[in-house]
């Protein structure tokens, strides 16, 4: 069962699974920060994932492992996404380090640019979405993680820290399987291995 929601909010890929904050917030009726059985139930059935009442509450007794009648969003988050294991933490963080030229431990919206390779996310190279889509999309998810910590929508500030970057990955990592593939991703991606000479790595400005 759980399995299987997993599986279907993968599909989604990283901007589905960076919605799972916001709707856990709307199905907080009291807001509590926590969803008791009714407000989970809710929150599943707002995925659109296809569980009725009594397969949702499954998944609830699943989630609450303490059996305190609630589930945290740190809760939810983790049984639903998880998080990377070393190895691509490892990758992930050589690409920030690669990214922080002046060393300032943030990101802004130039360092991307200049080396981010849309053409190899896997929603390009399937024909789901144009370069400049993911760009986009990629700094938006860095600004919705963020701001949905901070439970404030103006919170925007256009830099990436190390943690926004980690939530980031933890979310593309939950939708590819194996490590090596995620390991040639990251490579492409952001050019770790140097092989690339270019000025701007992201098509359309090569």
């Amino acid at each position: 069962m759980l399995a299987n929601l997993r599986e279907k909010i993968a599909k989604r890929g990283s901007r589905g699974i960076s919605s799972i904050g916001r709707k856990f917030k709307i199905a907080d009726d009291n807001r509590s920060g926590n969803l008791d059985s009714e407000e989970f139930v809710k929150c599943l059935h707002d995925f659109r994932i296809g569980m009725n009442n009594k397969q949702c509450l499954q998944v609830y007794k699943i989630f609450d492992r303490d059996g305190s009648g609630e589930v945290s969003y740190d809760e939810f988050l983790r049984m639903v996404r998880g998080e990377m294991n070393d190895f691509r933490k490892g990758i992930a963080m050589k690409a920030f380090a690669i990214m922080d030229k002046d060393g300032s431990k943030l990101l802004d919206i130039n360092d991307i640019r200049q080396s981010y390779n849309a053409k190899q996310h896997p929603d390009v190279k399937a024909g789901k979405k144009t370069e400049d889509e993911i760009l986009s999309e990629f700094l938006d998810t860095f600004e919705d993680h963020h701001c949905d910590i901070q439970g404030n929508d103006d919170c925007r500030d256009g830099k990436v820290t190390k943690l926004e970057w980690i939530e980031y990955y933890n979310n593309v990592s939950m939708s590819i399987d194996r490590d090596d593939y995620f390991e040639l991703m990251m490579t492409k991606t952001w050019n770790l291995d140097g092989a690339r000479v270019t000025k701007k790595g992201w098509a359309g400005e090569q």
